[in-house]
């Protein structure tokens, strides 16, 4: 691996986890691979690994699994996202992903920052769904959906889709995680090893 030892590929510290790394595909908000993104695999702290893996666990005996989008996020994927948000707008991603915002105010309204707490490698993006079916848990809007229907709490989703947020909620703060109110899927290890360091390396 071509970076910190701190640092390790998800997918080889929890074997058998699911992930899709969006970024690394045209799936996601900006509508193209992010710079930063080498390969479609989700890499974080090895203490968030750990968190994880525990998280992993407790799903399973509840009946789910886990299905990783992101986690570490280099400074340049977030300059990325920065310089997007000041291109004009094209039409191609707004239906999906941000229909009742323009993208210039979506860093003053908190779905992207200067700065993100995914750069100090132990913020984790992700869902439950069933091993059985391999389908996602409803939880009243997708990944990245950048929208007051997507903070916790938020009224308009049916009461099954609420309980299963909570159900995501109350698992992840069983293993050290702490929510982010704007974003149902965004969870970050209380106790993250480097609290106040930004990086900026490349997983390849």
């Amino acid at each position: 691996m071509r970076f910190y030892n701190d640092f390790v590929y998800i997918d080889e510290a929890i074997p058998g986890v699911r992930w899709d790394a969006k970024y690394a595909t045209w799936d996601n908000f900006t509508g193209a691979p992010v710079t930063g993104y080498a390969v479609n695999r989700i890499v974080g702290t090895r203490q968030m690994s750990s968190a994880l893996r525990d998280a992993k666990r407790k799903a399973e005996e509840l009946g789910y699994g886990l299905l990783l989008w992101d986690g570490y996020r280099p400074q340049r994927a977030v300059d990325h996202f920065l310089r997007w948000a000041e291109r004009a707008e094209n039409g191609v991603t707004k239906p999906r992903h941000y229909p009742n915002i323009d993208r210039k105010s979506m860093l003053s309204q908190g779905y992207i920052a200067a700065k993100s707490g995914h750069s100090r490698g132990s913020a984790i993006d992700l869902t439950l769904y069933r091993p059985d079916t391999g389908e996602m848990l409803q939880v009243g809007g997708h990944f990245d959906l950048m929208d007051r229907i997507s903070h916790h709490g938020a009224d308009g989703i049916a009461a099954e889709e609420a309980e299963n947020r909570e159900i995501l909620k109350t698992l992840m703060e069983g293993c050290g995680f702490e929510p982010y109110e704007r974003e149902w899927w965004h969870y970050t290890l209380i106790d993250e090893p480097f609290p106040d360091t930004y990086f900026d390396f490349v997983a390849i």
